[in-house]
């Protein structure tokens, strides 16, 4: 019910930004119309392809248990030990090492890992990284951060559109005011850092809840905390680029620069995580 509530505030809140835009930039009765509608249609348009898109946006490709063997036979051990239908399994071709999982619900799931991180984890440090992810899966974390992505997505957008709007000038009027310019220009400023603060809100909570999940899954914190130092050294020398408003979706942040240090991270501090997973440690059985 928690997850159920975040994920309706989150949707709340962005699309009252998508909302906002429309008013400031078309004006008037017009403007709200037109903003009801392009939230509700974004926001049923994510919730059924915003995993079509995060696997796009990151170019991940489906692979077989032929294929990939080990990581197939993985994934499937996890999922029957977690009581859950096997996600799809896919694979990102970067050097970059990284993972996500994607889906509405588990019945509708995938779990995404670079080539990179497949070449630099042992087999213990990724199971952490598979149950971290089937931690999302099983919590709904998936729907929320995909969806939210979506529209922080199409909030980014807009604003670009605007802004182009302002340089060749024009703008839409209706009956009863016109845009109003301050709130264009706010609206291009703004909307969207104010969609990324709320992105930032829920998913960090939810990294440290699904780092649990996968210490109790695997019975090995250790093993996973290993894993997020390694992931966040290989982060800082071959980042995972890709469209910002999925950064949330990865395990770890795919680092591009210092710009603002962790100020604006999707995640919380991989110290924090680590020191988290070590006092789990003592709390869980030596056996799995």
């Amino acid at each position: 019910m928690t997850n159920q509530l975040k994920t309706a505030v989150l949707l709340a809140a962005l699309s009252g930004l998508l909302i906002a835009i429309s008013y400031w930039v078309i004006g008037g009765t017009s403007g709200l119309i037109i903003g009801i509608g392009l939230a509700a249609v974004t926001n049923l348009f994510s919730w059924y392809q915003s995993d079509k898109i995060a696997l796009a946006v990151y170019q991940a490709q489906p692979v077989s248990q032929s294929e990939a063997p080990g990581l197939y036979r993985m994934v499937q051990r996890l999922s029957d030990r977690a009581n859950i239908s096997m996600p799809k399994v896919y694979i990102v071709p970067s050097q970059g090492a990284n993972a996500f999982a994607t889906g509405r619900d588990p019945e509708h799931a995938a779990v995404a890992v670079t080539e990179g991180i497949l070449k630099i984890l042992p087999e213990d440090e990724l199971e952490g990284v598979i149950a971290h992810e089937l931690t999302h899966i099983i919590n709904r974390d998936t729907l929320t951060q995909a969806v939210a992505a979506t529209v922080a997505g199409a909030i980014s957008f807009l604003a670009q559109m605007v802004s182009y709007s302002l340089w060749f000038g024009g703008g839409s009027r209706d009956d009863n005011r016109g845009a109003n310019p301050l709130g264009v220009l706010l609206t291009v400023m703004l909307a969207p850092l104010a969609a990324t603060i709320i992105q930032l809100a829920i998913s960090r909570t939810r990294e440290f809840s699904a780092d649990a999940g996968s210490a109790r899954l695997t019975g090995n914190p250790r093993a996973l905390a290993r894993a997020l130092q390694r992931l966040e050294a290989s982060a800082r020398q071959m980042p995972l680029n890709a469209n910002p408003a999925y950064e949330p979706l990865l395990i770890i942040n795919s680092i591009s620069g210092q710009f603002m240090g962790n100020l604006f991270s999707s995640h919380p501090a991989t110290e924090e995580r680590v020191a988290a997973l070590l006092k789990l440690e003592q709390q869980l059985p030596t056996t799995v």
